[in-house]
Order: structure tokens, then C-alpha cells, then sequence
């Protein structure tokens, strides 16, 4: 099984990069001259985009095939304040480039909209503003000319006193999307509500693909280890094809997220690396399902830590592990 690695948004080792940079409304009300104000947001804009290409680069020259791009790419687009706002004719260039980019090298990109975009809501307002926050994320996606196979990553939201009604509100509330949102899901268990089995089965209702977070089954799960899930998980991928340019050209690997507890006493915050034994003793479980999977590390030392992790896993090889490149291994049972 091939394993490949990628990381979340930011670099620790590329300098000055990031593709976060923002602007606070309040600054933004403070230079007076609207017009003003949305071109310095544009700019700013662009930065982030250069950033990312910086980014994407870094990650050609160092084989990651895999990476999570930051949803603050274009500050307060989402912005009640600034819904006359339409960035994206003056960002086309950057975030075609971008996009070619990504296409030209065979990467594997993703969002994950914040804890604000939340399915499961009873409240019409919250809702709206989820499924806007969704149409930002693929307005993003599109604007870079890549398929459905770049996906947005949700939880289910929160239980709201009872875990059932908002499972179900959930199934509907995503039923009633429209298809060019539906298609870039897929759906991550959570932490503290919504374990693996429950998250499951919320695919299989909606049909969205089922992103397994392994650190999150370990802090909430009902008992189950998490490879015995990996069968029903394969079986929400099927189906999904990968895109090259405009055309399907082969299935699209399923993907899961790593990450390792911060300590005992913090066990579901992120650490700032990845303990290889646990993420190593999943895989060889699911080696004989899947011919490859792709696994999103979220390390609070981001690419440091998948280079660290590979490190370990060099010093493994033989028993199980082959190393392809600098952040891909094959993985036997």
C-alpha cells in the first residue's frame, strides 16, 4: 500500500510564508476610503496566494504530494459587512497560477472549513451562514480551475442536547445542498461528539466520503479498534475519481488524518509531532484493503513533522516499510 504524506497550511521551515496574513474589520473601517480599504484587502489577498505557491514549491522540491491550503487565503470574505465584495476577478491570475500549480505536479489539495460551518444546526442563520461559508470554499477551488476531487472537510456540528434529531437534521440539512457543494464533502469524525461509528454512518446516509481522524477515534470511540472500521470507510470512497485537467483518470485514495496527543493530561490537543508506532500499526491493518491512501498530518510543526516522521520510518525500512521519496513509503502487512 502506498502512503503518502502531506500537512496543514503553514510551514515551519520555509521563511516569511505565510498565506494566513489577515486584516481585522476594525482596520478595516479605519481607512475611511471603502474602496481603499477593498484594494489593500486584495493585496493582502495576493500575498497569501504568492505565499501558497511559495508553499507549493517547497512541497514539489521535498515530494509532498499532499497539503491542506489555509481558509483565510482572501481576509473577510465571508464578512456580512463586505457581501458587495466580489475579490476574485482582481485574485483570477493568482489563483489560476495557483491552480496550474497543482495540476501540473499531481497534488493532492483540500480545505477544512472552521468549527463555524456547522450542518447540524437548528438555526436557520447558522445554517445560511455555513453553507455560505461552503460556497466560499469551492468559489476558491474553482477559481484555481481544480475538480471535485479537491474536497472541503467538515465535522457533523454539534448534538445540541440530542445526538440523534441533529444526526438526522444533519442528513437533510446536507441532502438539500446543491450538488456542486455536496461533491467537494467529506466528513471527518470529531473529538468530543460525534465519534468514528456515528461519522460513518452519516456517510453512508449522505453519500459524502468519510475522512477517519485516528486521534480522534482513540480520544472517542465506542470500544472499536480503529482498522475494524476501515472496510465500511473503503466502501464511502467508491466512486471518487481524481482528476487530471478536466478529465476522471483514476480513483481518487482515500485519506485519513494523524496526529498524537499533546500529553496525558491534554490527551486531545495536537502535539508538535507524530508518534510513528501508532500511525505504523494502523496502516499495516489496513494494508490489504487499499493500494494507497494519502494521510493529512496535523502537527503543530507542520512540514517538521513530516519530515521528522519520515526520518523514523527510514529507519524502519526493511520490516514492513519502504521508502518511495521524501514523503511517500510502502507499507506491507
Amino acid at each position: 500500500m502506498i502512503v503518502r504524506f502531506g500537512y496543514v497550511a503553514m510551514s515551519v521551515t520555509v521563511q516569511n510564508a505565510s498565506p494566513s496574513k489577515t486584516m481585522t474589520l476594525a482596520s478595516f473601517n479605519k481607512i475611511g476610503d471603502r474602496e481603499a480599504a477593498i484594494r489593500k484587502l486584495e493585496r493582502i489577498a495576493a500575498e497569501n496566494l504568492h505565499n501558497t505557491l511559495r508553499l507549493l514549491r517547497h512541497n514539489r522540491a521535498s515530494d509532498i504530494k499532499v497539503y491542506r491550503f489555509s481558509s483565510k487565503l482572501i481576509p473577510l470574505a465571508t464578512h456580512q459587512n463586505l457581501r458587495d465584495w466580489d475579490p476574485f476577478q482582481a485574485l483570477a491570475a493568482d489563483f489560476a497560477e495557483v491552480g496550474n500549480v497543482v495540476k501540473a505536479n499531481g497534488m493532492r489539495v483540500s480545505f477544512h472549513p472552521d468549527h463555524f460551518t456547522v450542518l447540524s444546526t437548528p438555526r436557520p442563520e447558522v445554517l445560511q451562514s455555513s453553507i455560505n461559508d461552503l460556497q466560499h470554499h469551492k468559489a476558491m477551488l474553482e477559481a484555481m480551475g481544480l475538480g471535485a476531487d479537491a474536497k472541503n472537510n467538515i465535522h457533523i456540528g454539534g448534538a445540541y442536547g440530542d445526538k440523534v434529531t441533529s444526526s438526522q437534521r444533519f442528513v437533510e440539512q446536507v441532502d438539500a445542498l446543491e450538488l456542486s457543494l455536496r461533491e467537494r464533502m467529506t466528513l471527518e469524525n470529531d473529538d468530543k461528539t460525534f465519534n468514528a461509528v456515528e461519522t460513518l454512518e452519516a456517510c453512508k446516509r449522505t453519500g459524502l466520503p468519510m475522512v477517519l481522524d485516528i486521534h480522534h477515534q482513540w480520544v472517542n470511540n465506542e470500544g472499536e479498534k480503529p482498522w475494524e472500521l476501515w472496510p465500511g470507510i473503503l466502501d464511502t470512497w467508491k466512486g471518487e475519481l481524481a482528476q487530471t485537467g478536466s478529465s476522471p483518470d483514476h480513483p481518487l485514495p482515500p485519506k485519513i488524518h494523524a496526529s498524537s496527543p499533546k500529553s496525558e493530561k491534554d490527551p486531545r490537543s495536537h502535539a508538535d509531532g507524530v508518534q510513528v508506532e501508532p500511525l505504523l500499526t494502523f496502516l499495516r491493518n489496513i494494508a490489504g484493503y487499499t493500494d494507497q491512501i494519502d494521510v493529512m498530518l496535523e502537527a503543530k510543526r507542520k512540514d517538521e513533522a513530516l519530515f521528522r516522521l519520515m526520518d523514523e520510518l527510514r529507519a524502519r525500512e526493511g520490516d514492513g516499510v519502504k521508502v518511495l521519496n521524501g514523503a511517500s513509503v510502502e507499507i506491507t502487512p
